[in-house]
């Protein structure tokens, strides 16, 4: 399949392989998923499909979400979001798609908002060394020189400085599949994923 699927992150745990080896994996529950949207570059501009994961109260939406679903006669979906593709022949508004999309021993890219850390500073955030801790040093964790003098006199944009780490958008990329559980739509992956349990995932193929 050329498109990905919407899921939650469960957790981590390990599991064994046929020869004893320990494997860190994380389990997600991905889908059931409905397609929402088929967009055509003749009619659009560009191919791509809109999918919808979660089931909500029709309370839960506005006006002109509600009226995008209901012209599909798709109930109300909490989340929704767009894939690229050259394939929209093989999909049709209303389709279900599911974990089965998938396969054992594919690579896929988690793409998820990362677990916000709170204001850290340049060791933490960045990486940077820290300064001499003896000899009468005063800079110890201080992040030193942050541009120019008289010219230009500013900082400029970009300088790496303390500030929020983590609560970004952020996408692992080739983790592998480990296992897949039909039943209760379920993803094994090996290594970890953005976030914490619960959060918010997009799941496609590795090009």
């Amino acid at each position: 399949m050329t498109i990905g699927l919407l899921g939650n992150k469960i957790g981590m745990t390990q599991i064994f392989d046929e020869s004893g080896n320990i494997i860190p994996v994380t389990i997600l529950k991905v889908g059931p998923c409905v397609v929402t949207q088929v967009k055509t570059k003749s009619k659009d501009g560009y191919d791509s499909i809109q999918i919808g994961y979660g089931n909500l109260s029709s309370k839960g939406l506005n006006q002109p979400e509600l009226g995008h679903l209901q012209k599909s006669n798709i109930q109300a979906l909490k989340y929704l979001k767009e894939f690229r593709t050259t394939e929209t022949d093989e999909f049709s508004i209303g389709q279900v798609l599911n974990v089965d999309s998938f396969s054992s021993g594919q690579f896929v890219n988690v793409r998820g908002k990362s677990i916000g850390k709170g204001f850290s500073g340049l060791q933490k955030r960045h990486n940077f060394t820290r300064g001499p801790m003896t000899h009468g040093s005063k800079n110890h964790r201080a992040p030193g020189s942050i541009g120019m003098g008289t010219t230009p006199g500013r900082v400029l944009p970009g300088k790496k400085m303390a500030g929020q780490l983590g609560n970004k958008i952020t996408t692992i990329k080739k983790l592998k599949v480990i296992q897949i559980n039909s039943e209760e739509n379920l993803l094994v992956i090996k290594g970890s994923v953005p976030g914490k349990p619960g959060n918010l995932l997009s799941i496609r193929p590795s090009d």
